[in-house]
């Protein structure tokens, strides 16, 4: 009987906050169970050659949306799946009740296991949910969903209050199907996790989405006055950075005086950046951490409202698509080490469901298959980030922010065998088949990216090797 049941040899490890190694990993149980210069190859089961190339820990896709316009076990079964592409190992859902999804309401008590039991047996990837609770009876579920469930990170969605952007209706009370949904009930959110925080043995924390609803009627209204434009510049406009300033403001005011620790997601700008610095100064007791997404770090609306643009309305996003000048204060913002971490926000959006027209069609889009490609290509390629940053950025940050650390997010024994092993100068160009999603359509297509994962390994078990996905979903259910 071998020792091992994988043995990965050859290869330059990335072990995250402490650099790089030319060391072999062995596996065993699904956990790493050894790191030598040189382990036997007959003392494994079976060896993947990694000569040459990187390998770093399972990205752990930290802001996802499974089942938000699909259902629940489609999303899971072909959405994680373009997460092997992409070297992530792990994925972390956001939930919550209202439109979409299950589009309904009630307790999260039936409400999670109904979930669960749609994405049980479909996920190529492990996965957990972020939920969000959407009425005063949901956040009294808090200390439940935590002490019970392992459910370790809630969400609230600044841009709900008052208002249905989204789409562009008044009737927010039909979306959220909530009662007030508002800063009172922010607040109250915010006690209650900071509570269930209070001694726990994890990090237990609330993600924002901050764009001001007061703020962006008046900007919506003023832009489609203007002529209706059908432009990503215009969406942009209609939801400027103004709005992110100071919903960040009004969210870490709050934060302050409840102690909850909070999670700033999808920054998309450099003013949203700024005033997210200005609130870690002014406030350095409160654990608060800031997300960038790859599509805010990598594309613009100038480039895909512009002539050969392949953005149009498939580059529709909450918050919107920016200008160069804010793709290049985010990446200044992930060098300097002001950023935790980077997701992808995938959500799974098809042509149809965007339409022809800007207001109403749907906000999103894929892009879990793209993690370690592009922090790899405009990251570490173009910018010098280095390859332990890029470890650091897409798995160890997020593990720990999350309840994950000590299991997820790092090479070291006694870890969870997730791991990517990726050809640093593998440059291809992207395509949507190449991403294995359920999308029809990708904005980043015709992008060359150099650096790809060319095997991803989830508990021990390789499921994705040179462009395909390997025996049958393995995913497991992550109590945090």
């Amino acid at each position: 009987m071998s020792r091992y049941d994988l043995l990965v040899r050859g290869g330059i490890l990335v072990v995250p906050y402490v650099g790089t190694l030319r060391a072999d990993l062995a596996v065993a149980d699904g956990r790493v169970a050894a790191i030598a210069a040189e382990i036997p190859a007959s003392e494994a089961a079976s060896v993947v050659d990694a000569t040459g190339r990187l390998v770093f820990p399972g990205a752990v896709d930290a802001h996802f949306h499974l089942g938000i316009y699909r259902p629940l076990a489609v999303d899971a079964i072909e959405e994680t799946r373009s997460s092997l592409v992409g070297g992530a190992t792990t994925v972390l859902s956001y939930f919550r009740t209202g439109q979409h999804y299950l589009n309904k309401t009630g307790p999260y008590a039936s409400i999670l296991p109904e979930v669960l039991d749609a994405v049980g047996g479909h996920a190529w990837t492990d996965y957990g949910f972020h939920l969000a609770p959407m009425d005063t009876a949901q956040v009294h579920e808090i200390p439940a969903l935590v002490g019970e469930h392992g459910i370790s990170s809630f969400k609230y969605y600044m841009f709900y209050k008052g208002f249905n952007l989204s789409a562009d209706s008044r009737d927010a009370k039909a979306f959220t199907m909530s009662d007030e949904y508002d800063l009172g009930h922010l607040y109250q959110l915010m006690e209650a996790v900071s509570a269930a925080g209070a001694g726990a043995d994890r990090r237990v924390s609330l993600s924002l989405h901050c764009e001001q609803a007061e703020l962006m009627r008046l900007f919506i209204d003023r832009v489609r006055a203007a002529g209706d434009p059908q432009t990503l510049k215009a969406y942009s406009d209609a939801r400027p950075p103004l709005t992110e300033r100071v919903a960040i403001g009004e969210a870490t005011t709050l934060a302050r005086a409840t102690g909850c620790a909070v999670n700033l997601l999808h920054l998309s700008s450099g003013e949203a950046l700024v005033a997210a610095r200005e609130a870690r100064l002014a406030m350095p007791e409160l654990d608060m951490r800031f997300e960038v997404t790859l599509h805010h770090l990598c594309l613009n609306h100038d480039d895909l409202d512009g002539p050969g643009g392949l953005g149009g309305l498939g580059g529709k996003v909450n918050p919107p698509i920016r200008g160069h000048a804010d793709t290049e204060a985010l990446w200044a913002g992930v060098l300097d080490g002001t950023v935790n971490w980077v997701a992808s926000d995938h959500a799974c959006c098809l042509e149809q469901e965007k339409g022809d027209q800007l207001w109403p069609a749907l906000p999103g889009f894929g892009g879990t298959a793209l993690l370690y490609p592009i922090l790899l290509s405009e990251g570490m390629h173009k910018r010098g980030l280095s390859p332990t940053r890029v470890a650091e950025l897409a798995s160890a940050n997020p593990a720990r922010a999350y309840g994950l650390d000590g299991r997820k997010g790092n090479l070291l024994v006694g870890y969870d065998a997730d791991l990517t092993i990726v050809d640093p100068d593998l440059e291809q160009e992207v395509t949507t088949g190449l991403l294995l999603s359920g999308q029809d359509h990708c904005p980043f297509e015709g992008r060359k990216v150099r650096g790809w994962p060319v095997a991803t390994i989830v508990r021990g078990h390789l499921a994705y090797e040179n462009g395909k996905v390997l025996g049958t979903p393995q995913g497991r259910f992550l109590s945090r």
